[in-house]
């Protein structure tokens, strides 16, 4: 199957909504799906790295960033990190590095943007609660599914 979301929002239209965003698609996995797990943050990527060095089997880490683009909330070593966790996928509202080297990586990632330049890090952020993105309120459990079309969540597992 190269898509997925045409053919959710054409069978459960009801059950979906679209965070539409302009995401750009990285990684090897250009379709992935799991339950979430939220992050908030602000260009410090501390709860991102803790995080994604947990198990993470099913699982899509949805980040709220606020939206910036002045700092990369996820490189390559942190992505690596959620490869050998078993993470599906990262959602991250705001940007990535090392971009050459997650794209060589079996997971899929989405994000608004890229930057080289890293956080600092100062343990601030939270973990598991609910974040608001583009209008949208996803909750930590909810159901993510992304392809090249975009991302979508639910609040309950669905299949074709």
């Amino acid at each position: 199957m190269l898509d997925l979301l045409p053919d959710l929002f054409d069978q459960y239209p009801q059950e979906l909504q679209l965070i539409n965003l302009p995401w750009l698609s990285f990684g090897q996995k250009s379709i992935f799906s799991g339950k979430i797990v939220t992050v908030k943050c602000f260009e410090d990527n501390s709860k991102v790295k803790s995080t994604l060095a947990k198990p993470g089997h099913g699982k899509v880490l949805v980040v709220d960033g606020g939206g910036s683009t002045r700092r990369a909330l996820l490189g390559d070593m942190i992505a690596q990190d959620a490869v050998n966790n078993g993470w599906q996928g990262i959602v991250i509202y705001g940007c990535i590095r090392d971009v050459a080297t997650i794209n060589t990586m079996n997971i899929g990632v989405k994000a608004i943007g890229v930057n080289p330049i890293k956080t600092e890090k100062r343990d601030l952020g939270e973990i598991g609660v609910t974040l608001e993105i583009n209008s949208i309120e996803i909750v930590d459990g909810m159901m993510l599914y992304a392809d090249l079309n975009g991302v979508a969540i639910s609040q309950s597992v669905l299949s074709l």
